[in-house]
Order: C-alpha cells, then structure tokens, then sequence
C-alpha cells in the first residue's frame, strides 16, 4: 500500500468500531445471540419450503436465505407488497437470472433484526408464514392491513428498546 502519502489515513473511526464489534463478538452474550439468529433463519426458512417456498440453497446454514419467487411475482413486486405489510426484504438477483436487476426474482430475508429485538423460533415461523400470505396476496389490501396489524403487534411485544432499559 501507499500510506502515508497518496491513498488515505488510518480511519481512526473505522478502528474503533472495528474494536468494539471485535469485543461484543468476544461475549458470551454475543454467541447466544448468534446461535438464535441461526435459530430463527432455519426455522424460517423451513416454514418457507413448508409453503412451497422455493430457497436457492434449499435451506440456509446463516443469517438470512433467498427466496426464488419464480413465476409468482417479481422480487420488485415481492418488495414492495411485504414493505407495505411492515416487513423489510430487499430484492435480489437469483442464480440464472431472467429478469433485470432492478426488477429481480428473488428477496433476500434476514434474521438479525428480528432476533435483536427477541424474537424466537416460534415467531420467526409466524413471520414466515405472514409473508406467504403477503405474497400470495399482493393485491388484497385488506390481507396486507391484517399482516401489518400483526406485524405491529409483534413489534409492540419485542420492542427494540425494551421499557426495563432503563430501569
């Protein structure tokens, strides 16, 4: 490399994140944490295939899964419909891809977020099921409300900051 001089400094900001997620990892608090994102993304991703559900890698081995939407819908279409039911996915290209990356034919489903807020395997298998429902009835907009309404409360249950925080 070219430092000091032409390519940049040391990103002392970088560092010192870098430090601290190196040092939560190192807690024991941390594993537990990892083991149920892993948890609740194979629960998940089983209900999926349960749904009939098609996963690119048949299962998922980590933190999150992507969904082949094949014929149903558009990861585009799949995006949006879920976001409007509260549920974050993003569009993803998939293996033999047909359609433009902008449009796509996958999501790609995660399960940190869910699992910091304490969310378990039995709610990560409802959430599935909450999104087959969604995307199979993109356009039902009173099927979408009762899944946001649903995903409203789950989210009132689990609380990103819990009100004992600060107790």
């Amino acid at each position: 490399a070219v430092f000091p001089g032409t390519q940049g400094g040391p990103l002392m900001h970088a560092i010192a994140a870098k430090a601290v997620a190196f040092g939560e990892a190192l807690r024991p608090e941390f594993k537990t944490y990892i083991q149920q994102v892993l948890e609740n993304a194979q629960a998940m991703a089983a209900r999926l295939v349960e749904l009939g559900f098609t996963l690119v890698s048949g299962g998922t081995d980590n933190h999150l899964m992507l969904l082949d939407l094949g014929e149903l819908c558009s990861g585009k279409e799949a995006e949006e419909a879920l976001g409007r039911a509260a549920i974050t996915v993003n569009k993803n290209t998939v293996p033999g891809e047909k359609r433009s990356p902008f449009v796509t034919s996958g999501v790609r489903v995660g399960t940190p977020a869910m699992t910091t807020r304490g969310l378990g395997r039995a709610e990560a298998i409802r959430v599935a099921e909450l999104i087959g429902t969604v995307l199979h009835n993109r356009t039902d907009d009173a099927k979408i409300a009762r899944v946001k309404s649903e995903i409203h409360d789950l989210c009132a249950r689990f609380p990103v900051y819990p009100a004992d925080l600060h107790a």
